[in-house]
């Protein structure tokens, strides 16, 4: 499959994912779950187990393959399953996709991460792996805030020498202070917008 049909499937994928969102988004406004958080929690249902292994998978999907917005997710776990138990979900979901994109990226090179990258976003980082250390600290410094472009700095982390133990141990000391900054500047922004518009 050539990049540019590759892309193209991505990209109306990614219309799709948007579009639901935006229909999930106008009907639970409809259901008053932004009103009511206990509404919102049974959305999920009563299994304990069930519903927060789905929410992961839709976690690590989200991070292989951008259906829906990132951050968008990370709010969703926070208010459905409450601060602590939605950022561990959101930790173990956002870390495990990582390690999978990562591990992508290095078994299929720079054809793969063409599919998921723009010509733009992989033009403007390759130039930091032309110093692998200098790489390893850039790369530890932008998953530790929360504005970087996480997923393509991951995919292209598969193009470097660096270990899949090293790379985890990056997810894993770095990602949670970005999720719960995200988690939290969203969740406030969006009861800012949600009073603002008056639902």
């Amino acid at each position: 499959m050539s990049i540019a049909l590759s892309r193209k499937i991505i990209n109306v994928i990614s219309i799709v994912g948007i579009i639901a969102t935006i229909a999930v988004t106008i009907y639970f406004v409809r259901l008053g779950v932004f009103k009511d958080i206990n509404a919102l929690r049974g959305l999920v249902g009563d299994s304990v187990i069930l519903g927060p292994i789905l929410f992961m998978l839709i976690q690590i999907i989200q991070v292989v393959i951008p259906i829906i917005p990132g951050g968008i997710s990370c709010a969703a776990g926070v208010l459905i399953f409450g601060p602590f138990a939605g950022f561990i979900y959101n930790y173990v979901g956002i870390a495990l996709g990582s390690v999978i994109i990562f591990v992508l990226g290095r078994q299929y090179g720079k054809p793969f991460i063409l599919s998921l990258v723009s010509d733009k976003t992989y033009n403007k980082y390759i130039g930091w792996l032309d110093n692998e250390k200098r790489f390893e600290r850039l790369f530890a410094l932008a998953i530790f805030f929360p504005v970087a472009p996480d997923d393509a700095l991951c995919l292209m982390a598969g193009l470097t020498k660096m270990s899949l133990k090293k790379f985890t141990l990056i997810i894993i000391l770095a990602k949670p202070v970005s999720i719960f900054l995200y988690s939290l500047a969203l969740i406030y922004g969006g009861t800012f917008l949600n009073g603002l518009l008056g639902f």
